[in-house]
């Protein structure tokens, strides 16, 4: 499994991250991986099941067959995401099945930046520490619902409180305050791994949106983020036209497409 995920460890850093966290593929709790072996018994694909159903392949028809096996397993997901065309290639498959996607976002550019950003940063974005639980928690929860459309806090507030305080514990929870200790800006580095670093959670206070200012506070994070990893990346709805070109200032540079199938 190692030598597969090494062959793009960017795309494949939600598995490489899976597999730094447990050691192992043997399954835990929910999760295990599925396997596609060719004619000498040598692994060249994998899927990652668990919550998500996470594609270690960039192949339409092995993803194919993991939609096939997976339809055989009758469980519930909240996402698909991965290198487009293995989604692609599960969703022609498990959209035959009882779950009904309420989107799907074929085209996202995954986007990388392994040299030191072309855009001056604003010097204000920082690690979160633990006194900024209180005000981190209900910005990151307006990011998803801004992003998904509804509460992260509905259902599983338990979960959702213990990945933020995860990541400030970690060192991955970035952020702009004001003196009041206000979230001005907003940012996670969701995915660790030797190779890469993901950045998600990307939130502006509404008051300070419109502004200019997102490019700087995207150039600190990078820089953070190029601190713990050689490679930073980002995946981002193709759509979303003024963060594209946000990140184009940064210096980010398409390297692959993801896909998302939300449930």
């Amino acid at each position: 499994m190692r030598s597969l995920v090494n062959l793009d460890p960017v795309a494949h850093a939600f598995v490489d991250s899976q597999l730094r966290v447990t050691g192992s593929t043997a399954p835990s709790g929910t999760s295990l991986y599925l396997g596609r072996f060719d004619e000498h018994e040598r692994l060249v694909a994998a899927c990652w099941v668990g919550s998500n159903v996470v594609p270690v392949t960039h192949s339409e028809d092995h993803g194919a067959a993991f939609g096939r096996a997976l339809l055989r397993q009758r469980r519930r997901f909240a996402s698909i995401f991965g290198p487009s065309q293995a989604v692609r290639g599960i969703w022609s498959e498990l959209s035959q099945g009882r779950q009904r996607a309420f989107d799907i976002r074929a085209h996202q550019p995954l986007l990388t930046l392994s040299r030191e950003p072309q855009m001056a940063g604003s010097d204000v974005v920082r690690r979160a520490v633990h006194s900024d639980f209180r005000q981190l928690l209900p910005a990151c929860a307006a990011m998803f619902e801004e992003e998904l459309g509804y509460s992260p806090l509905q259902h599983g507030e338990a979960q959702y409180r213990a990945r933020v305080d995860w990541l400030i514990r970690s060192g991955f929870a970035l952020l702009e305050t004001d003196a009041g200790g206000r979230i001005l800006f907003k940012a996670e580095l969701g995915v660790v791994t030797a190779h890469a670093t993901q950045i998600q959670g990307v939130w502006m206070n509404p008051q300070r949106r419109g502004l200019g200012l997102a490019a700087s506070r995207m150039s600190d994070v990078a820089r953070l983020a190029l601190g713990v990893a050689p490679v930073v990346s980002l995946y981002v709805n193709d759509f979303n036209e003024r963060a594209l070109s946000t990140y184009e200032r940064v210096g980010f540079e398409q390297s692959d497409e993801f896909a998302t199938v939300l449930f």
